[in-house]
């Protein structure tokens, strides 16, 4: 028996407002699902664009700041 046969047959035997319950949570899955299914797919972008944004920047000469090329001094 497959495990949607099984989940009909159970609810099925519950009373109405448990039966709205049931929908309930299941209603709440499928968006978690699509929730973690969406941030996976942004998170290999977000990567992307970080990497490319970067690209290059690893030859730059970073200067050397210090005391004195402060303007401000807290």
């Amino acid at each position: 028996m497959l495990a949607v046969e099984s989940i009909q047959q159970y609810v099925q035997r519950l009373p109405r407002p448990l039966q709205a319950e049931v929908l309930d949570f299941v209603e709440y899955l499928l968006s978690k699902a699509e929730r973690e299914t969406s941030q996976a797919d942004g998170s290999d972008w977000r990567g992307f664009s970080l990497a490319y944004a970067m690209r290059g920047m690893e030859d730059e000469v970073t200067p050397t700041y210090t005391t004195a090329d402060l303007k401000v001094t807290f």
